[in-house]
C-alpha cells in the first residue's frame, strides 16, 4: 500500500515538475512551482520525513513562488514606466 502511495506521488511530482518547465508565462510558472512544493511536501511526509516536508511548504509553496511573483511585477512596472518615457 506504501508502495503504490509513494509511487502515485513520484508520478504527481514528475507532472507537476515539467509542467512547471513547459510553461511559458513567468506567473503561471510562479504557481505551478507552489503546486509543486505543495506535491514534494507530501512525498516527503510520505517518505517520513515530515521535518523536511514542514520547510518544503513553507519555502518551496509559499516563499519561493511569491518572491519570484513579486520580482515579475517589479520587471513588468519598469517596463510599463519605460515604455511611457519614450
Amino acid at each position: 500500500m506504501a508502495d503504490a502511495v509513494i509511487v502515485v506521488v513520484l508520478l504527481l511530482v514528475a507532472a507537476t515538475a515539467t509542467t512547471a518547465v513547459a510553461v511559458r508565462d513567468p506567473v503561471r510558472q510562479a504557481l505551478v512551482l507552489s503546486v509543486l512544493g505543495v506535491v514534494l511536501a507530501v512525498l516527503f511526509t510520505v517518505l517520513q520525513a515530515p521535518d523536511v516536508g514542514l520547510s518544503q511548504l513553507a519555502v518551496g509553496s509559499a516563499l519561493t513562488p511569491l518572491l519570484l511573483l513579486l520580482a515579475v511585477h517589479k520587471v513588468r512596472r519598469r517596463a510599463r514606466r519605460k515604455g511611457r518615457q519614450e
